[in-house]
């Protein structure tokens, strides 16, 4: 699915602003980051809990498309390829803030090979979370999740990329972006439920 809104259905897709950007066209780079800025710094936010870092996050991910403009090739979805570098600058993030801390973030003995199914319509963290109970507990929750499911469930509940989109993404098979989402879920709903169980 596209996942930057676009009223006007005769503005120019993402592909031909990146084309028309290669092609030397400021004005071009300019929409892109007027489209993508927002759901780009809330897809980084949520991935690392950080509002500050978020942001120079988002300022090196729209840094990388300007300089590695002419990387991109139309066989794959921009979405997907500004949605890679931000992920991948999110990661290494995480990663240089993991070995600060020296801790390592455990993956609560899950095996891989395990799969679970809850469907889309059955749980979704934010349509299914009572009004009372506000972002920053969701949130909250989503940080306590191992970066490899919070990405995936940040992707598919929040950002509503579809899970070929997330497969790409990540460049992961589709049946390991199912798996993860849905035990992301199981995760969160257990934990949310603990939340709604009080009010």
């Amino acid at each position: 699915m596209t996942n930057v809104a676009r009223n006007d259905p005769n503005s120019p897709t993402d592909e031909e602003l990146i084309e028309r950007f290669q092609q030397g066209d400021i004005h071009a780079f300019e929409q892109i980051v007027k489209r993508y800025k927002d759901p780009l710094l809330n897809f980084i936010y949520r991935f690392v809990g950080n509002q500050e870092q978020a942001e120079d996050l988002l300022q090196e991910t729209f840094l990388r498309v300007y300089r590695n403009r002419h990387a991109y090739r139309r066989v794959a979805k921009f979405s997907t390829w500004i949605y890679t570098i931000a992920g991948n600058l999110a990661r290494t993030e995480l990663r240089k803030r993991k070995r600060r801390r020296l801790l390592s973030i455990s993956d609560l003995g899950v095996e891989e090979d395990k799969d679970y199914e809850v469907s889309d319509d059955e749980f979704n963290p934010e349509q299914h979370v009572d009004s009372l109970l506000h972002d920053e507990v969701i949130q909250r929750e989503i940080n306590k999740l191992s970066p490899k499911f919070r990405e995936v469930i940040i992707l598919r509940d929040i950002q509503e990329f579809s899970y070929e989109e997330i497969s790409k993404i990540l460049r992961i098979p589709i049946g390991t972006v199912k798996s993860r989402v849905n035990r992301a879920r199981l995760r969160l709903q257990s934990q949310l439920k603990k939340y709604l169980d009080k009010k």
